[in-house]
């Protein structure tokens, strides 16, 4: 007799696996740290999250802050769809870099069809020859002046934007994940009414 494989506990609640799989044969368990998050329950929360703060940043609110807000949306959109669920700050960190990274598609996809369709190029690149400009303003080092003159090539704007995406990927990931981590720890502990 072939057993059913045991559905995986929900997000932050591994530590409650039913005791019958003590009786499985070790071939058949898998070990409590190896069970994976309900990824497919997180994503609608975390793609909810990642909409809401792309469309807060579209009101003004500034990027940095919108990372933090996504993944602390996503502990609360989550909560709202499991309301048994306990999720703590490791849990919540989880989703928010899960919910940063999908901030950081959508943002990033919005961004490059609202430069493409309004014609923004040569004001992003104007943008950024402005804050060369700035930087190469605060110092007389002939070799930083000259780093910046490179800089305002359009390679060097090429290379300052894919690095510029590079940070912002990165940031989103780790931001959301500390705004999750907080959302789990200031939210989890609290009983859902």
């Amino acid at each position: 007799m072939i057993s059913e494989p045991l559905a995986a506990p929900p997000i932050g609640e591994t530590a409650a696996i039913p005791q019958a799989s003590a009786a499985l044969p070790a071939s058949q368990t898998v070990p409590v740290l190896a069970v994976p998050m309900h990824w497919s329950q997180a994503i609608k929360p975390c793609a909810l999250a990642a909409l809401a703060a792309a469309l807060l940043m579209s009101l003004g609110l500034h990027p940095l802050v919108a990372m933090l807000v996504v993944g602390f949306l996503a502990v609360i959109f989550y909560r709202q769809g499991h309301p048994g669920a306990l999720i703590n700050a490791v849990a919540g960190a989880r989703l928010g870099a899960l919910s940063g990274l999908l901030w950081f598609a959508i943002s990033s996809i919005l961004e490059a069809a609202v430069v493409l369709l309004l014609h923004k190029g040569p004001e992003v690149r104007q943008g950024l020859v402005t804050v060369i400009d700035q930087a190469a303003s605060r110092t007389t080092d002939p070799e930083a002046l000259a780093m910046f003159q490179r800089f305002k090539t359009p390679d060097g704007i090429e290379l300052l934007m894919i690095v510029g995406l590079i940070a912002a990927f990165f940031a989103a990931i780790v931001l959301g994940a500390l705004g999750g981590a907080l959302g789990g720890s200031v939210l989890g502990s609290r009983k859902k009414a």
